[in-house]
């Protein structure tokens, strides 16, 4: 099987044998992944019911919950790695949801869409309409997505909150690129945490 390009980059740098838990697992395609290829221990938290039930499908540890309101019941530093690829700007109250991945996880990756790329600059300013792209093909009346951020915006929120940045990655399509520019020519990010 074969993962999207932010959910491969980051089972190639979770290390074999460790605690995992992948917040927004989606069906578990990550998990399924890290348990057969690096004998992971990973666990998941979902709150869509149908990929709850696929995960579990899977044979996969995956129980339905809301990031926003069900972390809380974790204990401290329990996972090796907290895993939240593309749910940073679903939910609520993203600052709640990584501190408390912070508190669960000695390490975080956090993966989300660049709401800066230039591809949606230009739908902006020359379209005038919210942009539709293959990362983002959702209209803006049915997207999830409820906080739009860039690349810049979580840096600096990193900077704020005291974070440290152990790697970042940026990709465009498939592919990776380099930190420059980052903000302007990458489609997604993904930065490994810690505090």
């Amino acid at each position: 099987m074969s993962l999207r390009p932010d959910l491969a980059l980051i089972a190639a740098h979770v290390a074999p044998g460790s605690r995992v838990l992948d917040v927004g697992c989606g069906d578990g395609a990550l998990m399924a992944a890290l348990r057969d290829e690096k004998g992971v221990d990973a666990r998941g938290l979902e709150i869509d019911a149908g990929n709850v039930a696929a995960a579990v499908g899977r044979g996969l540890s995956v129980v339905q919950g809301d990031a926003d309101v069900d972390l809380a019941e974790y204990p401290d530093g329990s996972f090796d790695y907290a895993i939240l690829s593309q749910t940073l700007q679903t939910a609520r109250a993203p600052d709640q949801v990584l501190g408390e991945l912070l508190r669960i996880g000695r390490q975080v990756f956090v993966s989300f869409p660049n709401f800066a790329h230039w591809r949606v600059r230009a739908s902006l300013l020359w379209g005038g309409r919210m942009p539709v792209t293959r990362l983002l093909p959702e209209r803006w009346y049915d997207t999830p997505n409820i906080h739009h951020l860039t690349i810049d915006d979580f840096r600096a929120f990193v900077r704020d909150q005291g974070l440290t940045v152990e790697r970042s990655w940026f990709l465009s399509g498939d592919r990776r690129r380099g930190s420059g520019a980052a903000n302007l020519l990458a489609e997604h990010a993904i930065f490994l945490l810690r505090r």
